[in-house]
């Protein structure tokens, strides 16, 4: 088993929240797992990317090369396709529908939407949206992250013990929240 993820979006989206907990449920079935340093603002606005390598065998590079990657999960619509050259002929892109506009000049949803649907294999959903109907506003990263659970080939329920551990330090209910999240993602 080996998996090649790039996460990518706007500091403040939670990028970093996905990375860990992909990181504890990998680490949680035994995996090896790789992740290069996050790229880019970490403040809000600014756009950041991750590589995350996971796999049944060692790993001896972070980083993914061009064409290598077998899964992109993108919190900003425009940020999917900034990734795409990395992206293998038959990968996946998860990826919020909604934009992130923070720049003067960004282009238009429809040809950021008619690119993607070039693609053999898109999820784009509202998770923000989704989000604030399900009562779990501050969870879209981790709809997203369920929405991507089958690309990444790891269990749900190891995703769902590793959101339980990374967020046991703030509550019971940021727990159940996201949790939450991550089931509306999976359906």
């Amino acid at each position: 088993m080996k998996t090649d993820i790039i996460l990518c979006g706007v500091g403040g989206q939670g990028i970093l929240s996905i990375a860990t907990i992909i990181g504890e449920a990998a680490m949680n079935e035994n995996l090896y797992i790789k992740q290069a340093e996050v790229h880019g603002m970490s403040q809000r606005g600014g756009d950041v990317q991750s590589n995350l390598r996971i796999s049944s065998e060692p790993i001896y590079s972070d980083l993914i090369p061009k064409g290598g990657a077998d899964v992109i999960i993108s919190m900003e619509p425009m940020e999917a396709l900034r990734y795409i050259p990395y992206l293998k002929p038959e990968g996946w892109v998860i990826t919020n529908s909604a934009p992130f506009v923070n720049i003067p000049n960004y282009p238009d949803m429809e040809l950021i939407r008619a690119e993607l649907a070039k693609l053999p294999h898109v999820v784009s959903i509202d998770i923000e949206q989704m989000a604030k109907d399900n009562g779990v506003p501050r969870s879209a990263n981790v709809i997203l992250l369920g929405a991507a659970q089958k690309a990444l080939g790891l269990e749900y329920e190891k995703l769902e013990a590793a959101i339980a551990r990374v967020f046991a330090r703030k509550g019971e209910a940021v727990v159940n929240a996201n949790i939450k999240a991550l089931a509306l993602g999976h359906e």
